[in-house]
């Protein structure tokens, strides 16, 4: 009987014995698969490495239209063999990345012969001078209009009230700066990160080096869609500015000159596109559109003047690099912003007007704090445009003559 009870364990124990073993050999097996996979990966890494980037950029064009007939070592995808666990596999590499291969900078709107000429050491030619203007006869048709800062004068004259308007521009938080270094200096895996794209994609930070000195364009067009996509392929770094300083031959000032052209020509366009479609909706209410006109108007001056105390400096540097900075004279889109200053001044007598009807309807005598408020927007464009069109001096017309109707431009 002892015997017998002790025959179950004993079989047990064997069956455990087993199936150890065997689980000892597959992960040994395994385990040589592993390294034998490592070492194909290794030698396909430094292959990869060797290749010329056109011969990539050749390969990679091949690949996305019809795949070769006799690929090389070169263009072959590294693939995990049919052996090989994915899991294991994306264990292996996931903390490689491959060298960048950009894509190629935006064509021109002209031909490609500026930048050719500028890659061989030859100047490029001048840009060509602004077109003319769909509404240069409406802006050389304004002329200064007298009355208006007569206008002007007497209301303010009257009003004892001083227009005193504080900026209160709060100043920026102070940031304990070596709090900030040492948290940087902590993270080592963002260092390790910068320290591994510094060493890996040297050929592509010089693949866009020559991108940026090699670029000469001769519209603003040209110049934003190339900053988009210099941003476009810097943003596949870890951190731009930190990989960018290891590399003393990346044109850092071009580069950000280009930016900054092509923000400043952006930000101006799209305000000059707000203020072509503005359209007073008279089922708002006055003192709500009259903000509204106010609040694009300080805009207005606010991107004019900025341009017109940077213009000597910025343009001259435009100049060095060869970025195109017509658009940034009197006679670009600054033309058309005071164009659109007009019509806002314009809509905005008119509104005054209505009012101070209104009113007038409603009590004995109009508010004459809103004729001036009328007065002082008209002044205030009259001296930032330089004066009217005929348009505007119409509505000023308008004005003044509802004024000497009610008596209140009555001298005192």
């Amino acid at each position: 009987m002892p015997k017998e009870e002790e025959d179950p364990r004993v079989a047990f124990l064997k069956r455990e014995l087993g199936a150890a073993q065997e689980r000892i050999r597959f992960l040994e097996k395994e385990n040589e698969q592993l390294k034998q996979e490592l070492a194909f990966a290794k030698s396909q890494t430094a292959d990869k490495k060797s290749v010329p980037w056109k011969k990539l950029q050749n390969s990679v064009a091949d690949n996305n239209n019809t795949p070769p007939e006799n690929p090389t070592a070169e263009s072959k995808v590294v693939e995990a063999p049919p052996s090989c666990p994915k899991a294991e596999y994306a264990r292996l590499f996931a903390n490689e990345r491959v060298a960048r291969v950009p894509k190629p900078p935006p064509k021109s709107s002209f031909s490609s012969q500026a930048p050719l000429q500028a890659g061989k050491g030859i100047k490029a030619p001048p840009p060509p001078p602004p077109p003319p203007m769909k509404l240069r006869g409406s802006a050389s048709a304004v002329r200064r209009v007298p009355e208006v800062m007569e206008m002007y004068r007497l209301l303010t004259r009257r009003d004892t009230r001083t227009d005193c308007r504080t900026s209160g521009a709060a100043s920026p938080v102070a940031v304990n700066a070596r709090d900030m270094i040492g948290e940087i200096a902590n993270r080592s895996s963002y260092l390790l990160a910068i320290k591994s794209e510094v060493e890996t994609q040297g050929e592509f930070i010089a693949l866009l080096t020559r991108e940026v000195e090699n670029a000469v364009y001769t519209e603003m067009s040209d110049v934003e869609a190339f900053v988009k996509w210099l941003d476009g392929e810097l943003s596949y770094l870890v951190d731009e500015r930190a990989v960018l300083k290891h590399f003393p031959q990346w044109p850092e000032r071009k580069a950000d000159a280009m930016r900054e052209a092509a923000c400043t020509y952006r930000d101006l366009k799209n305000l000059e596109s707000e203020v072509s479609s503005f359209q007073d909706n008279h089922h708002q209410p006055s003192s709500a559109a009259l903000k509204r006109m106010q609040a694009l108007q300080d805009k207005l001056e606010r991107s004019v003047h900025n341009l017109d105390r940077l213009r000597e400096s910025t343009s001259m540097k435009y100049k060095e690099f060869q970025i195109p900075c017509g658009w940034m004279l009197d006679t670009g889109i600054i033309s058309q912003l005071k164009l659109g200053s007009m019509r806002l001044a314009r809509d905005y007598m008119k509104r005054i007007v209505a009012e101070l009807q209104l009113s007038a309807c409603i009590q004995d005598s109009p508010d004459e704090e809103l004729l001036l408020q009328g007065v002082r927007f008209a002044f205030r464009v009259h001296q930032f445009v330089g004066g009217l069109n005929a348009e505007t001096l119409g509505a000023f017309q308008e004005l003044t003559k509802v004024a000497k109707d009610y008596q209140l431009l009555n001298s005192s």
